[in-house]
């Protein structure tokens, strides 16, 4: 973990102690965790706290990519690139900046280590054996379909389970560029590890991670050129929604070669060059340092999968809709076994885990289904990008007739006041009924927007709901009910409307 400072020190401290001493295993355990990222995190401190006895195995630093290497590196990062992007509007807002005024990317890596390690402490080994985990540093290898080999430091363990959950999760890889392994690149588990900043910075991927991450390096003046093999950015978003990204990214300097084809790689006394068509535009450009923000390869290498009858592919460990893999005795949880490489699936898919694991159907639970989860998600670009249930053609696959309303964020007052108007609320409902099948959210506070829609489908709540309730003024989430209302408005019939005149008229005669 570099640099070698007081932040990344206690950091190990917290996730991979040097001095760990691994316990004396139990005769039996009713869950062995292996993976100690979100999922098996989850899993196995939920797992300890119904009463059952839990073993959790790590190799590498507890707390996964979503700690060490994801969501909280990046977010510390995307801040503070927010702040200075927003010092540099401040003249928009009345306020002026003397000349001079700068930022320390040293210190601004600093902040993000300091905040990581302090935030560490939740997912410490120490603080999960006070919770009742006996926490294993080391290597996991299944024995058999019964038990778990762990190789550590201090020597061998056989873990014997009941029942066992792999959430190994999955690792940053890169596409087969040419010349690129030559070169040297950066991904998201190395990128944090920066303490000086990068002048020219390409970044292979415009989708959420790529996007992020370009734009933060670029609000701190890194010329960055963004490369996506298909068109504009976040391919798999709505494609107004991802129009305002691409649109935001370029504000902010963003070079986008997207349609990239033919792209190679070389390494040179000047730097990295890279060479690629965008658009029938041969572009030869130089960098410091390449971004890969694409591709995630499943970790089940040296597991010993096929001693446990464990079947797995490319994508990862083979699950049914209760998470349980080819074996009975072992499930999987997280990004080692779901298309949703997010924390909070693998938060969702832990539940689901313990309650098929731990508590099987003879007792008289209903299976946790993991097809049934509703699920959102969010990229931190600014503005940010938030989603939950189904686009038009999802739906319309499904035999759907879907309506489409959209409210814009020029509309609402508060977006105004904030000098935040690029973005919309955009929800999707079924045709005949109030049901809420999905929603699209691009605005400053995309993330925290969406909730109000989530909670609604996981409720069975419909649109009605939306339009009768009360939003605080002025908030942009107000921009979620003026959607709705857009619904409302549109089956409120000539009809109906010539009835009520009729009725009105009628009530003042009497």
């Amino acid at each position: 973990m570099l640099p070698d400072d007081e932040h990344n020190r206690m950091l190990l401290g917290n996730v991979h102690p040097a001095t760990w001493v691994n316990p004396d295993p139990a005769n039996r355990y009713n869950l062995v965790v292996i993976g100690a990222g979100p999922a098996g995190l989850i899993t196995a401190v939920v797992a300890a706290g119904l009463g059952a006895k839990v073993a959790l195995i790590e190799r590498r630093l507890m707390g996964g990519d979503c700690l060490n290497a994801g969501c909280v590196p990046s977010k510390a990062l995307i801040r503070a690139a927010k702040a200075w992007s927003d010092l540099r509007r401040a003249e928009e807002f009345g306020i002026h900046i003397p000349p001079g005024v700068t930022y320390d990317f040293g210190a601004v890596m600093a902040r993000m280590r300091k905040l990581r390690a302090r935030i560490s402490h939740h997912d410490s080994a120490h603080r999960y054996k006070s919770l009742g985990v006996d926490v294993y540093i080391g290597e996991a290898r299944f024995a058999n379909a019964e038990a778990v080999e762990v190789v550590g430091p201090a020597g061998d363990r056989i873990v014997r389970f009941a029942k066992a959950a792999i959430c190994t999760g999955a690792r940053a890889s890169a596409p087969p560029i040419p010349g690129l392994p030559e070169a040297g690149y950066l991904t998201n588990e190395t990128v944090f590890s920066l303490t000086e900043r990068p002048s020219r910075l390409a970044v292979i991927g415009a989708g959420p991670v790529g996007c992020e991450l370009a734009q933060a390096f670029a609000r701190f003046g890194s010329q960055v050129y963004l490369v996506e093999r298909r068109h504009g950015v976040m391919p798999n978003e709505d494609r107004d929604a991802a129009q305002i990204i691409e649109q935001s990214l370029l504000r902010d300097g963003v070079q986008l070669l997207c349609c990239g084809s033919d792209l190679h790689v070389a390494s040179t006394e000047r730097g990295k060059r890279l060479m690629v068509d965008s658009h029938g535009q041969r572009y030869d450009v130089m960098v410091d340092e390449i971004l890969v923000g694409t591709g995630r390869t499943p970790n089940v290498e040296g597991l010993g999968l096929e001693a446990a009858r464990v079947e797995y592919d490319t994508t990862g460990v083979r699950v049914n809709n209760r998470l349980q893999t080819t074996s009975p005795r072992i499930f999987a949880a997280g990004d080692i076994c779901s298309k949703y490489k997010f924390t909070h699936a693998a938060d969702a898919m832990a539940q689901v885990l313990i309650q098929n694991a731990l508590f099987p159907h003879p007792f008289g639970l209903a299976y946790a289904n993991v097809d049934s989860l509703i699920m959102p998600w969010c990229t931190f670009t600014e503005p940010e990008i938030a989603h939950v249930g189904l686009y038009p053609n999802n739906g319309k696959a499904q035999g759907l007739e879907v309506e489409t309303y959209t409210a814009k964020l020029d509309e609402v007052d508060r977006a105004i006041l904030d000098g935040e108007e690029s973005g919309f609320a955009r929800v999707h409902i079924q045709k005949g009924y109030d049901r809420i099948l999905g929603a699209t959210i691009v605005a400053a506070h995309a993330g925290e927007m969406i909730n109000e829609f989530s909670v609604l489908m996981k409720a069975g709540a419909g649109a009605k709901v939306v339009a009768g309730t009360i939003h605080p003024y002025p908030t942009q989430a107000e921009v979620n009910k003026k959607a709705v209302n857009l619904w409302r408005k549109a089956h409120f019939t000539p009809r109906t409307k010539a009835l009520l005149v009729k009725l009105f008229a009628w009530l003042r005669r009497g």
